[in-house]
């Protein structure tokens, strides 16, 4: 093979034209077009974006401004139909009492009460003037005199009568004693209230001479919350704010007042003396019928109206409704959301469509391999329902189980509460011995006197003898009842129980136990107070008494001076009974464990520690709970010298509260 001729060191290099047209052409324009491609592809993306943008953005602004428009002409017409109305209702409110101050002016009470001032017309006139505005529902009815006085009122008998004032500063008083009539609003000088003057001229009947004037003032407060709904308001004849539904707007100005004006309010005292300043209306807008679109507040987040102004006539008032502009508002934003979410949802469904189409083919292709993972998946489902099946057989074998040893948890419990009746009847076999001892004793004494009483023939000591015997016989059966019901199963829940007969059953049966043992029994459980009925079966109420009892005859025993309060508070729905002792307490450790089955502090053979575990399910059966506490300060007991003494032992003792419902 023939070697390559090395190039001349000092040969130049061939320029780059004409290294690069050692290429093809077309391999050239191939290596070149993906770029092209992707380049116009980019920037066919952007102008599609930017020109949806734009249609988006026209849309948007076209639906604000015709919802917008339809919102504002809606909102006329109903403000121009409330103002209307308002007015309409001012108006005849003023003219139904125009005329009122005219007939007191001819009435010959008035005319005598302003010409002759003495006692007797006074009187008569406050009396007329007072039936007069009760009848007519005016605020307030009163006349003054050519002076300036007012000499008689309709308040003449209140704190605030108007007799005495000086009046002659007010614009109505001077209107009137000119010749025409007044009307004027303005605030009080004495009740401090805004009203309405309607004032007339009264001449005396003969000569025709102006001899007072008569006023009439009425309270228009009520139209500040006739329509509550949108703010309203009402101005003088300056532009003051005197009525308005909103209280801070109030004794403002809708423009602003020229100095004699402002003077001249401020030396009326027509609205006592206060700061008449302008209200920061701002006018945005003069809408078609001389609606106005208003701004009240600074800035341009303050709260947009549409103000409709009406004009009363006379006075010279002119009332305006201010609709709130935030429904329209917020009518064209929901508008502007509506419209560019449809825009937006049929862009998106567009691209959808498109994407959808680029899918169809992908969904093909994978077809195949969802098959083979479905297939996988059934065999893996089938497994582990096997499993599941045997997980299933083996819980409900072992629910099974659970129920088996629930019954019989049930019918242990049951019998626990029948072994405790039986162990609280070895408890009462003493107490009931004793009592029948007595009446056995007595039986023999007066069998033995009737025997010897017969064969004398006293048939009337006999007889007395045998009705003692029967008295004891009797006594002596109530007592093996209560032996015989105490092992007896319990009735109903809805039974209910005396707490006092159940008590006296339990001392009756623990009298052996209780001697020289002091017990405080409440006042409620005597025998003078009303029963108090608990909803527990009185049988399953004295077996939760006799371990109550029982337990602090128990505590007690090892004390000097042992003492048991036994304290009841009956309210209206539950009844609190509290066993009380002076006994060491109960251990801390042992407290947690109190209600716990065959749990006991006791020596062997003084108890099975079923006492406290059946008494709190019996309370709980009954919706009432058994609470155990040691007490936090020692049971104060009657000393030698007739005072108090703490027990001698200073221990504080233990109790426990028994809540059952009332019955």
């Amino acid at each position: 093979m023939q070697a390559a001729k090395p190039q001349p060191a000092s040969a130049s290099p061939q320029p780059l034209a004409a290294s690069t047209s050692a290429y093809p052409e077309g391999a050239y324009a191939t290596m070149t077009d993906p770029l092209s491609r992707e380049s116009a592809h980019v920037t066919r993306r952007i102008l599609v974006f930017f020109a949806l943008a734009a249609a988006l953005v026209a849309c948007c602004a076209l639906t604000w401004h015709v919802a917008w428009q339809r919102g504002i002409d809606e909102l006329r017409l109903n403000a121009a139909s409330r103002v209307d109305r308002t007015t309409n209702t001012l108006k005849s409110t003023l003219d139904r009492y125009e005329y009122l101050p005219y007939l007191l002016s001819r009435h010959p009470v008035v005319q005598n009460a302003l010409d002759h001032p003495d006692q007797a017309n006074v009187d008569r006139a406050n009396r007329y003037l007072e039936d007069l505005n009760a009848r007519a529902h005016a605020t307030v009815t009163y006349l003054i005199r050519a002076n300036g006085l007012c000499v008689a009122a309709s308040n003449w008998n209140g704190a605030d009568s108007f007799v005495g004032v000086d009046y002659n500063f007010r614009p109505y008083f001077i209107d009137a004693e000119k010749g025409g009539v007044g009307r004027f609003f303005g605030i009080g000088t004495i009740s401090t209230e805004p009203g309405y003057y309607i004032s007339q001229p009264v001449y005396r009947e003969k000569t025709k001479e102006f001899v007072g004037v008569a006023v009439v003032k009425l309270n228009l407060e009520w139209l500040q919350g006739a329509d509550a709904a949108e703010p309203l308001i009402v101005t003088d004849d300056h532009g003051v704010i005197f009525l308005s539904s909103v209280p801070a707007w109030k004794y403002h100005t809708v423009r602003p007042l020229p100095q004699n004006i402002e003077a001249s309010v401020y030396a009326t005292r027509q609205y006592a003396q206060q700061a008449i300043t302008p209200l920061p209306m701002t006018v945005v807008k003069t809408l078609e019928g001389g609606a106005q679109i208003v701004r009240v507040g600074g800035g341009r987040n303050a709260p947009a109206f549409l103000a409709t102004h009406r004009s009363i006539g006379e006075p010279d008032w002119q009332l305006i409704t201010m609709a709130p502009l935030d429904p329209v508002e917020s009518a064209a934003q929901n508008a502007v959301i509506v419209t560019a979410l449809v825009f937006v949802s049929l862009c998106l469904l567009a691209f959808y469509w498109r994407m959808r189409r680029a899918r169809v083919r992908e969904m093909i292709r994978s077809r195949g391999l969802l098959q083979t993972a479905y297939a996988e998946l059934n065999e893996r489902v089938a497994e582990r329902t096997a499993d599941l099946s045997e997980a299933n057989a083996q819980l409900t074998k072992e629910v099974n189980e659970r129920t088996r040893a629930e019954q019989d948890l049930r019918a242990a419990h049951d019998e626990l509460i029948q072994a405790s009746k039986l162990a609280a009847l070895g408890q009462m076999a003493a107490g009931i011995t004793h009592e029948l001892n007595q009446p056995l004793a007595a039986l023999r004494s007066f069998s033995d006197n009737t025997r010897v009483l017969i064969e004398r023939g006293d048939q009337a000591a006999a007889r007395e003898n045998l009705e003692a015997i029967a008295s004891l016989t009797e006594r002596m059966g109530n007592i093996t009842n209560q032996l015989k019901l105490f092992v007896t199963k319990a009735r109903p829940k809805n039974a209910r129980a005396d707490v006092a007969r159940a008590l006296r059953n339990v001392f009756s049966m623990l009298r052996p136990r209780m001697k020289n043992v002091v017990v405080d029994i409440a006042p409620e459980l005597s025998g003078d107070s009303a029963p108090v009925f608990v909803r527990c079966e009185d049988l399953r109420l004295e077996q939760v008494l006799i371990n109550l009892v029982g337990n602090a005859l128990d505590a007690v025993a090892s004390c000097d001076r042992p003492r048991i309060v036994i304290e009841l508070d009956a309210r209206a729905d539950v009844v609190e009974l509290v066993v009380r002792d002076n006994g060491p307490g109960i251990p801390a450790d042992a407290l947690p464990r109190l209600f716990e089955p065959f749990f006991t502090t006791k020596e062997m053979g003084h108890g099975l520690g079923l006492g406290l575990a059946i008494s709190s399910a019996i309370a709980r059966d009954y919706g009432g709970t058994l609470v155990a506490r040691n007490r936090e300060a020692p049971i104060v007991a009657d000393g030698p010298e007739g005072g108090t003494q703490a027990d001698a032992d200073h221990s504080h003792g233990a109790e426990f509260v028994l809540t059952l419902r009332r019955a």
